[in-house]
């Protein structure tokens, strides 16, 4: 049995997901005119209390317009070093956007209210960039799925609206942030002013993404989107897809972290682990004593075992709606023998 943790985005759509994609009626989006489109953004906006959504194939796209429609050439953005805007988006803050990034060194990448307002340019400095956004990531995949405290994410937003600065959020694994504390969307949709959320990691989709924001913010990221040839025509098979799994899936997450948990206890035994990083949610990344990630990589692979380096002597394991219980006991036993 091939166990593979090399990450959420793995999911194969459920047979009920399948069923409602093959039942959905058609539509060309760039038209407005896809039935399941309209109901998916419309229906994402309402859970997060937003004004508007836009849908799109991935979520490197619903970041990257967000930064574009946020800040003018010659910007700043502030963020994580981890962030996933910074290190996985083929430096598109600096290819759509014409900004330049200062990266901030948090806690599993999470920063403070503290930090921020201390890496504020000065606005009358003609030396220095403007700062202009402000973007987090939660939950943290570099930072092995850390959550944010809201509390903190609040006096960030305090610090943001005391100095104009626009608040984005990447919420790749939002939900999987959700389901392990007590906010609501609402909750973040009353504190970021454009939201990144995933259908197709956690939740199971094929393919997807949505921005969330003011209805302007999603007018001037529907042309942006066109102008990156983002435009969907019949996309309602896919956009079915995310309104299953935004009816069925949510709750499923915490599943995932259950057994990303008893993954983590698992390695702490293993000869070649120094140390497990906290599991929170759905990532478990281990430290290795002294070989390296590729070796243990190579190593796991020959036991039908998958997972990917995250750095010299770093792994990662991620579980997901494909990852069951039979997985994970075999897993152990693989691990052992």
């Amino acid at each position: 049995m091939k166990i593979d943790l090399r990450s959420d985005t793995l999911t194969l759509p459920s047979e009920g997901m399948k069923a409602v994609m093959t039942d959905a009626v058609l539509g060309d989006d760039v038209y407005g005119e896809d039935p399941n489109v309209n109901q998916l953004e419309e229906k994402a906006a309402k859970m997060f209390g937003m004004q508007a959504a836009l849908f799109c194939p991935t979520g490197t796209m619903t970041n990257q317009l967000a930064i574009r429609v946020h800040t003018n050439p010659g910007d700043e953005v502030i963020c994580d070093k981890l962030s996933h805007i910074y290190l996985y988006e083929g430096g598109g803050i600096a290819l759509n956007a014409f900004a330049s990034v200062r990266t901030l060194d948090g806690n599993l990448g999470r920063i403070t209210a503290q930090m921020v307002e201390e890496s504020i340019n000065n606005p009358n400095d003609i030396h220095q960039p403007i700062t202009s956004l402000v973007s987090l990531e939660n939950t943290v995949n570099k930072g092995g799925g850390s959550i944010y405290d809201f509390e903190e994410i609040r006096k960030i937003k305090e610090v943001c609206t005391k100095n104009g600065l626009i608040l984005h959020l990447d919420g790749a694994r939002l939900f999987n942030a959700l389901v392990e504390t007590n906010e609501t969307p609402e909750n973040y949709g009353q504190v970021f002013d454009s939201i990144s959320i995933c259908l197709s990691k956690g939740l199971g989709c094929p393919v997807g993404s949505l921005l969330l924001g003011t209805t302007e913010v999603i007018a001037k990221a529907r042309r942006y989107r066109k102008v990156m040839g983002g435009g969907w025509r019949q996309a309602g098979g896919l956009a079915a897809a995310g309104i299953y799994a935004l009816d069925h899936h949510i709750p499923l997450l915490k599943e995932d972290h259950r057994r990303a948990k008893i993954i983590g206890k698992i390695l702490e035994k293993n000869e070649h682990i120094k140390k497990v990083y906290p599991v929170a949610t759905n990532i478990v990344l281990a430290e290795l004593h002294t070989m390296e990630s590729t070796d243990f990589v190579a190593m796991l692979k020959e036991k039908d075992i998958y997972c990917v380096s995250f750095g010299k002597q770093l792994v990662r394991f991620v579980t997901h709606l494909d990852f069951t219980d039979i997985h994970l006991e075999m897993f152990e036993q693989k691990m052992n023998s």
